[in-house]
This record gives C-alpha cells, structure tokens and sequence, in this order.
C-alpha cells in the first residue's frame, strides 16, 4: 500500500501556507524541498512541483493586510508574486545543479485537447532533460466568471498528476492527514492512515476552504483525491512542515493519509473525465442502459440538448455519464429521437451515424 519503490514519476504540490512565513516565501523551507526532491532525481525519478504561492507573495511585497479580496487585486497580485516565487525556486535548486522551468496553467488549456497533447509533450520534454517543471495556475489571467480557473492547486495537482500518469501525488499543507471529524472540534478525532474509497460520509466531513491567501480546503483534498485515483495514481496527504516529509512519504513511512486509486482509466478517458463539459445531452432510460453495456450513443436516444457546442466538444450525457460529441447542438436538435439512418438525409453525406462511441464515453462512476 506504502511501497512506492517503483514510483518514478512523482507530482508534490506544495500549499501556501507551508511555503510561506512572515508575509513572503520561506526560502529555508524551498532549499529544504529542494534538497529532498534532489536526493529523488538522483534515485532516478522525475518529479513535477505544483506551487502555491504567488498570490501571498505578491501581497506581502504591496504590504497588503488580510485577505487579498477581489479580482483584479488577486490577478495584480499574482503578476508580483510569481516571478519572486520563481526566483526561490531557482535560487534553491541551482545550489544542486538542477534546472526549474516555469509553467502557468489556465483550466482552458488542459480542456482543449489540442493545447493539452502540447503541454503533455512539453513536460514530458524537460523530465527527460531532467529538469524539474514548476506549474501554477496563471492566476494573473485565469477567472472563474469566463470558466478559466481551477479554483484551487489541490485540483490542478491532481489533474496535472492524471494528465501525465504520476504514479504517485504528494499534497502538502498545514493538514496532518484526513480525520474521522473535525480535530479542531472533537479532541477525540483520530487520523485515518488510509482511504481506499471515498464516501458520501467522508465528503460531508469534508468542511470548507482554507484561509486568508490559500484557496484550498479538506474538501479540495478529497475532490483531487478522486480525480487522480481515475488515474491509478497513489495520494499522500501530509504536513508539509513534517521533517524530511517528502523523503519519510516516498521511503513508504506511515505519515499523513495514502489514498489509494479505485479504478485505472486510459489517458484519453481521463481527459473526458476532467475536461469542462460544454453542455448537456439528455438521453432515455434505454440509451443509458446501452452505454453501460459499451455501446455506441445513437440519436434515438436524445430528448433534448442543453447549451451550445460543437463536433469534438466534451458534454454531460445526464448527470452519468461524460462523452466527446461528433455533432454539434444545433445538429443534434435536429436528430433527437430519429433513427441513425435518418442522419444522412437530414444532415447530407459525410456524417457520423452515431453520436458518439464507446471509446468516447466515460460513465462517472463516484
């Protein structure tokens, strides 16, 4: 359960409040992190750092006080923050002669499947040459109101970590491990060393966000538990400020919460799964049972289309099931509830007969 002997590609995301103290980075903790992730590489394993970072630090050089509150504040913010966080990075790992690059994320970029097959090859590029890919999301430019933001770098990690088969997530914050309630309410609250499924009990639990510039929360820890566990991959979950963490994780000590996968999905069904659905195809009570049996989405199936979208774009089949469409909305209002044979005369030659395949049809199975 423990043994990651053979887990070469590791993703540590590191959370704001362990990287920071005294409103700006710790550059003592980055050297200590550097050190530990230099001894892995040297071991053979390529490691990917999801940093936290740059929106606190940007706030410590205005000399802001409290919470950074507004949009345009954060994006300001995190413009200043992010080349200061860089540096540390930089600055720390050079003292082992190992190279850092830099790569900011929007959600847009890993929905895409195009931008996302690039990002995939550049990063799988500089783990080759042996560097050490630092990633943030570009928070200086990603909003939720246009559906750009992750929303938190508990869920970018984890995506991150399905994205380029990590056989292994550590998340580091101020959170020791997951508890069976509340530790700051019930002093009788005891550590769960391992969660082999996550329960409706366990979410509720979950609580809310983090505080002042962090964005994460237990309950983000448990939603990037599960994306990544789509993709085989182990999640550690531990203090961060633990000594020699990272080391003790991946020598297979007991420390913190191992999350162990539930089910293994292949590359493209995985970025089904995480991709932002452009809208929604309603379908019957038969259609559904088909797909369940691997089978092929037909138009006879659809009740109704929600939203707008195109051919290639990812959509909700219900509340079930994701799917990548092979037509558009406009098109498949026109088919819904006809036959497959039908297609041909109401759209003209050259069309798909089926909405989407098997292949492109992932059932979300929480």
């Amino acid at each position: 359960m423990r043994d990651f002997s053979k887990a070469k590609r590791i993703v540590v995301k590191i959370g704001t409040n362990v990287l920071t103290k005294d409103e700006g980075i710790d550059a003592a903790y980055v050297r200590q992190v550097a050190g530990q992730i230099n001894e892995l590489l040297k071991g053979g394993r390529q490691v990917v750092i999801v940093t936290s970072g740059a929106i606190g630090m940007g706030a410590g050089q205005l000399e802001l006080d409290g919470k950074v509150k507004g949009m345009k504040m954060r994006q300001a913010c995190a413009a200043i923050g992010q080349p200061l966080l860089m540096q540390a990075y930089r600055k720390s790992f050079l003292q082992y002669g190992v190279t850092v690059a830099q790569v900011l994320l929007t959600a847009e970029v890993l929905n895409n499947r195009k931008t996302y097959l690039n990002l995939r090859n550049s990063i799988e590029t500089l783990l080759d040459l042996g560097v050490v890919p630092i990633l943030n999301e570009n928070d200086s430019v990603s909003t939720a109101e246009i559906g750009t933001a992750f929303g938190d770098n508990d869920k970018l990690s984890a995506l991150v970590a399905s994205k380029i088969d990590a056989d292994l997530l550590i998340m580091l914050s101020d959170i020791d491990a997951l508890y069976d309630k509340n530790p700051r309410e019930f002093p009788d609250a005891m550590a769960i060393p391992a969660v082999f499924e996550i329960t409706d009990e366990i979410v509720r639990n979950a609580g809310g966000k983090g505080s002042r510039y962090a964005t994460g929360g237990m309950k983000t820890k448990i939603e990037a538990a599960r994306i990544a566990s789509n993709a085989g991959c182990r999640i550690v979950m531990a203090n961060g400020r633990a000594k020699d963490v990272i080391t003790r994780i991946v020598a297979g000590e007991e420390i913190g919460t191992v999350f162990m996968p539930k089910r293994k999905l292949s590359n493209r069904s995985r970025w089904i799964l995480n991709s932002a659905p452009a809208g929604t195809i309603r379908i019957d009570a038969g259609a559904m049972r088909a797909l369940r049996n691997h089978k092929s989405l037909l138009p006879s199936g659809i009740i109704s289309v929600e939203g707008s979208f195109k051919a290639g774009d990812v959509v909700m089949l219900n509340d079930n099931a994701k799917a990548v469409t092979n037509l558009g909305s406009l098109q498949l209002k026109a088919l819904a509830g006809k036959h497959s044979s039908e297609i041909r005369k109401i759209l003209g030659p050259g069309h798909r007969d089926v909405v989407a395949i098997p292949e492109d049809i992932v059932i979300i199975d929480y």
